[in-house]
């Protein structure tokens, strides 16, 4: 596989910039709104133009097969910018589609799979999750056959393949389904964060193509999960923070500001500092992911577990803050709080991540 293209700061920035004004005249919170009432739950035309104009699905995809040939750290650029803005399109599924194509390293896998991914033509999803987590998967192998449940299946309802990890006699093995073949049932499910469309996917005997996939693939994955969600998160917690303080500088309660009170100023200078140090947390983690340093799995745990409480607290703060109007549907800030602890729980929660980290270092 050839090696990413070093990105300069400056084109990073540039990335940042053009993601950043794209959303902000292309998904305002009434487009999200509109989106996440659609079916499915997803913006396609923000999705098409993404993908098509600024070439996200393809960044960390090599040349060869279609992609930009930079690398997850772009990627990350990206999530932090959705993030910002809750968008409704398929990014981080489709980053951990590609990572899980990447890990396995099939030349037969990557040819199919990774142009159209990379174009955007194709979304794809990942599928490794049974009723309790991330632990252990939800489906079977047997004879090429799949059965059992997939569960919190990010964006299913809008892909067109899954890529499942599922139990077999010989461990976890990694496989190829369509959503439209015999046996496959998608199942669009309720959720606390609205902006983060989850399905249950059925199988019954599905035929599914075979991706040879190293033995560690579902340890490197969520390492890889872990970094590119705390990116998202930091997005999150930051156009929090800036909704509040908008708001506090804003509303006058006693003839002043309420952003003038100390109380309050102190409040938000802790949630700035949560901001800033998950920020370089995840930073870390995604850096460490793409240079494959060999502590990459425990930094990724670390910003999953700093990003999560980090991203739940400001939006507490912000919540509190706002006052009554802050748990109302209309406005845009009880999004944020629904996605913090809704992705807080993504992939393993952070007691259980502290829990195995706490093994692993005494061991």
């Amino acid at each position: 596989m050839t090696a990413p293209t070093l990105i300069s700061a400056e084109e990073r920035d540039a990335l940042r910039e053009s993601v950043g004004d794209l959303l902000r005249k292309r998904s305002d919170p009434a487009a999200v709104r509109a989106a996440i009432g659609s079916t499915p739950r997803m913006d396609r035309e923000l999705w098409s133009t993404l993908c098509n104009d600024i070439g996200i699905a393809a960044l960390p995809i090599p040349d060869e097969h279609g992609g930009a040939g930079a690398s997850f750290v772009e990627s990350a650029v990206v999530l932090e910018q959705l993030g910002a803005t809750l968008s409704p399109v398929p990014a981080l599924s489709t980053a951990l589609a590609t990572a899980t194509v990447l890990i396995a390293d099939d030349a037969a896998a990557t040819d199919r799979l990774l142009p159209a991914i990379a174009s955007g033509e194709q979304i794809v999803t990942v599928a490794w999750a049974d009723s309790s987590g991330w632990r252990r998967p939800g489906v079977r192998a047997e004879a090429g056959l799949l059965s059992g449940t997939a569960h919190f299946v990010t964006d299913a309802e809008a892909a067109g393949t899954i890529l499942v990890l599922a139990a077999g006699t010989d461990g976890t093995t990694l496989h190829e389904v369509d959503t439209r073949a015999d046996g496959v049932t998608v199942t669009p499910l309720p959720t606390v964060d609205p902006t983060r469309p989850l399905s249950r996917v059925d199988f019954d005997d599905t035929p599914a193509t075979t991706i040879p996939a190293p033995d560690d693939l579902t340890d490197r994955l969520r390492t890889h999960a872990f970094a590119l969600l705390s990116a998202e998160q930091v997005g999150g917690a930051r156009r929090a923070l800036e909704l509040t303080v908008d708001h506090t500088t804003s509303r006058v309660q006693f003839g002043r500001t309420i952003g003038s009170f100390q109380a309050l100023k102190h409040r938000m200078a802790d949630m700035f500092a949560a901001v800033e140090t998950s920020a370089s947390i995840s930073a870390a983690a995604v850096e460490a992911v793409v240079v494959g340093r060999s502590d990459a799995s425990e930094l990724a745990a670390a910003a999953h577990v700093h990003c999560s409480e980090s991203f739940s607290r400001v939006t507490g703060d912000a919540i509190q803050l706002h006052g009554g109007i802050g748990i109302t549907w209309e406005h845009d800030i009880q999004l944020y709080f629904k996605r913090a602890h809704g992705s807080s729980q993504f992939f393993g929660q952070p007691h259980e991540v502290v829990r195995s980290l706490s093994r692993t270092v005494l061991a």
